[in-house]
């Protein structure tokens, strides 16, 4: 177990280092994606199948591996492939990219945060269980929350591998429909915060908050009524 952990930390390590040693990160800017729009475009009409796959598999990898540029690959799905293929595309590659973050963060660190600080995180570990898709589907909706944040500390947390999967794809999903619908329109962007408006942001907020309160509503209905 102990070098199977090396092996894992050693291997996103070095693919780390990869990405930001050879600068890959100049291929996923906004200025790149608009300059080789059309060249991309082309190739996509040619080779539709390779397009796509080579598309997904470095999606998951950006996800995965918690680097820079899954917004701007996201808008690039909407400029490449249209609203309703880009967004089947980066929906699942972002929560299978999101699932390998939080299970490669699971493996290396639960253990060892569980056992030094479980007395401290005992009632956070109770809230999880109890109500961790709850937040974790307000923390999705809420662009302010880095994605690979919530990735990796939900890895050190008990939510379950397919809660986490299937909670993340659905609250994913509106800001990646607005991130996928923006590519669409990629000649007037200027930066990825032109997308995201301050009331785009707090309707988002309050739509992740909204089931949390709903369920505490009802908790306090029905102990009230259990009461009587």
């Amino acid at each position: 177990m102990k070098n199977a952990k090396i092996w894992i930390a050693l291997a996103a390590l070095a693919l780390i280092a990869a990405f930001f040693y050879f600068d890959l990160g100049q291929y996923l800017s906004l200025d790149y994606l608009k300059q080789k729009h059309q060249t991309i475009l082309d190739f996509y009409a040619e080779n539709r199948l390779l397009t796509i796959v080579g598309f997904f598999s470095a999606y998951v990898g950006v996800a995965a591996l918690s680097l820079p540029g899954a917004a701007i690959l996201t808008l690039a799905a909407g400029a490449i492939f249209g609203f309703l293929t880009g967004l089947v595309i980066v929906s699942f590659a972002s929560t299978l990219g999101a699932t390998i973050a939080f299970l490669i963060s699971r493996f290396l660190f639960q253990d060892s945060v569980q056992s030094k600080f479980g007395d401290h995180l005992e009632t956070i570990n109770k809230g999880v269980k109890e109500e961790g898709a709850f937040y974790l589907f307000t923390l999705r909706l809420i662009p302010a929350v880095p994605f690979f944040v919530v990735n990796l500390l939900m890895g050190l947390t008990p939510i379950k591998t397919l809660v986490f999967a299937l909670v993340s794809q659905v609250g994913m999903l509106p800001g990646t429909a607005v991130f996928v619908n923006a590519g669409n329109q990629l000649s007037k962007i200027d930066s990825v915060g032109d997308i995201l408006s301050p009331s785009l942001i707090l309707a988002f907020a309050l739509l992740g908050v909204f089931p949390i309160i709903a369920k505490k509503v009802l908790d306090i209905y029905k102990s009230r009524k259990a009461a009587q």
